[in-house]
């Protein structure tokens, strides 16, 4: 099997990469520099000319602020670039997995969004990464949506919580948005053993399992820093808008395949390299939800 992976320079394609290494198979990662997904014909050569058998596509326009203003450069990537991946992979016989966002939903739920729910983005950049899910759906290839991703490369809300217990006495942290805190590591195995296996194409859920408040998972950073949680105050949203709207339930459910294991016992297993400095080659959209006091 050969491996093609895209958004190279991003936290999650650094994972994907290291994880896909194991397999022992040819492994190429690409960022924008090697090849700008915008350009169809591009991507059609490449494609053709590499002939992988699976591809993971972690590229993404993630600044979900900047999206409100920028939505058709966002679509670019988010949407228009997926499908060129979609058809050349039609092309070249290979198995395309696009990674999508909670962000499809819009949060309004009270109970977890199943990989069937009914979608409805409230911002700009929801709307073009389910552009991106429609894309490849089309065409036959996976899809596989994941939520409140922190890892070893790049900025997250894990590493934000680290510096800021060091500097400040207390943190305002939003409790009114639930989601599912989940290790790239994790989701980078997720992806792989889903490429392996015998599974139909379609959706499926790439989070962790249980559920917290942002103020929740910055408590218990807070716990393994062996701080005092009670240093991190919980405030609703509107104590600090953003031009995007951000999903008040981000929770999804796993009904078509293996869930991820729990939040907690996933950043207790990342703590270590959560500690330790920031990986090179990655870099993430970190999505802060807190405020300091």
């Amino acid at each position: 099997m050969r491996w093609l992976i895209t958004g190279a320079g991003g936290m999650l394609a650094a994972d994907v990469h290291d994880r896909t290494v194991l397999t022992g198979e040819p492994v190429l990662a690409l960022g924008r520099g090697e090849l700008d997904l915008r350009d169809r014909r591009a991507v059609r050569e490449f494609v053709s000319a590499y002939r992988p058998r699976v591809v993971i596509n972690c590229a993404a326009w993630t600044a979900v602020d900047e999206a409100e203003t920028h939505e058709a450069e966002a679509l670019a990537i988010n949407g228009h670039a997926v499908r060129w991946l979609a058809e050349a992979c039609d092309l070249a016989g290979a198995r395309l997995l696009h990674v999508s966002t909670d962000y499809v939903f819009d949060g309004a739920a009270r109970v977890p969004y199943r990989e069937d729910s009914p979608t409805g983005p409230v911002s700009a950049y929801g709307r073009t990464k389910l552009a991106g899910e429609r894309a490849a759906l089309e065409h036959g290839h996976y899809v596989v949506r994941s939520a409140w991703m922190y890892g070893a490369s790049g900025a997250n809300f894990v590493r934000t919580m680290i510096r800021l217990a060091g500097e400040r006495p207390a943190v305002d942290v939003v409790d009114d948005q639930r989601g599912q805190p989940t290790w790239t590591a994790d989701l980078a195995d997720y992806l792989v053993r889903l490429a392996q296996s015998d599974l139909p194409p379609g959706v499926y859920h790439g989070t962790s399992t249980g559920e917290a408040t942002w103020c929740e998972f910055a408590k218990e950073i807070f716990t393994l820093l062996g701080a005092d949680p009670g240093r991190v105050r919980p405030v609703p949203s509107t104590a600090y808008p953003r031009p995007a709207r951000r999903p008040a339930n981000s929770v999804l459910a796993h009904t078509r395949w293996e869930p991820i294991r729990h939040w907690k016992a996933a950043l207790h297993a990342a703590w270590p390299v959560m500690r330790g400095p920031v990986m090179s080659g990655g870099r993430a959209g970190a999505d802060p939800q807190c405020s300091v006091a």
